[in-house]
């Protein structure tokens, strides 16, 4: 529970950002990760009035307001395509459809939670975010940062034909994650997303184990990995991944389903390109 003095529903983004700068204020977003939550807001910022709750879709990209809802996401027949479906398969076992109507990308986004499907997926996607006043940033680079004082305003993911796979353990369906995996695999490359560690997402580093990461990713683009390879991929990969204990899983559960999901994520990729081609 928390206490609000004063609501202003913004009539631009400057007067927004304006406001932002006192610590006693915030924006509120969907407001919904924020009500389990205690203290005092002196000012609560709705950007509701911006126009800042639609999906824009060009040539090379997809354009998604801060406002956009997670069931916007879900919902949303072009960016289901994208990707395999990622955001859609991330985003449905959010709590609720009542809850996912009223949540926020922006809100899911800014808040780095450690627990966050929606920022594990989008880091597995070609990913920028907008800021009022930083401009457009890589949300890998974002995602690393302390929370500030500006605005993250749109989201932005190009298009692209790359492979991706979103998996999960939850000890109850609508529970937060345990686990989270995103994989993007390439015709070169291979990106492995480890989320709800239970620390934010990060990008798990692949560089210097034994097995060559392009010719695994060109295998599974092909489907013809052997599952061999793509156990012991999981194995290694999986121990850089740090976890820790919560109330849900100890760190060493969270580092076995690491291997598990992963070598899941990979299977799942290859047998997908393999049903493509015929094999």
């Amino acid at each position: 529970m928390f206490r609000i003095k004063e609501y202003v529903k913004a009539s631009s983004l400057e007067q927004a950002y304006e406001l932002n700068q006192k610590r006693a204020n915030r924006i509120i977003g969907g407001m919904l990760w924020m009500k389990m939550g205690k203290g005092k807001i002196h000012t609560a910022i709705d950007l509701s009035g911006l126009g800042l709750d639609t999906i824009e879709e060009t040539e090379k990209e997809f354009i998604i307001g801060c406002m956009v809802t997670l069931r916007q996401l879900e919902l949303h027949a072009s960016l289901a395509a994208l990707g395999n479906g990622i955001l859609r398969e991330s985003v449905k076992n959010i709590v609720g459809v009542q809850f996912r109507n009223l949540a926020t990308v922006g809100g899911s986004l800014f808040g780095r939670f450690g627990f966050s499907d929606v920022l594990t997926a989008f880091l597995a996607l070609d990913t920028e975010v907008e800021l009022y006043r930083g401009g457009r940033v890589p949300l890998a680079e974002f995602a690393g940062r302390k929370p500030d004082n500006d605005i993250l305003v749109r989201v932005i993911v190009k298009k692209d034909d790359v492979r991706r796979v979103y998996l999960s353990h939850r000890n109850s369906r609508t529970d937060f994650p345990v686990l989270a995996v995103a994989i993007a695999a390439g015709k070169d490359d291979i990106k492995v997303i480890a989320g709800a560690r239970p620390h934010r997402a990060i990008i798990v580093p692949a560089e210097g184990i034994c097995i060559e990461t392009g010719k695994l990713a060109e295998d599974i683009h092909t489907g013809v990995c052997s599952e061999k390879a793509i156990r012991e991929y999981a194995a290694r990969l999986s121990e850089r991944i740090p976890t820790g204990s919560n109330m849900r899983a100890s760190a060493e559960y969270r580092s076995h389903l690491a291997e598990i999901l992963i070598r899941r994520g990979l299977s799942a990729l290859n047998e997908s390109a393999k049903e493509e081609r015929g094999l």
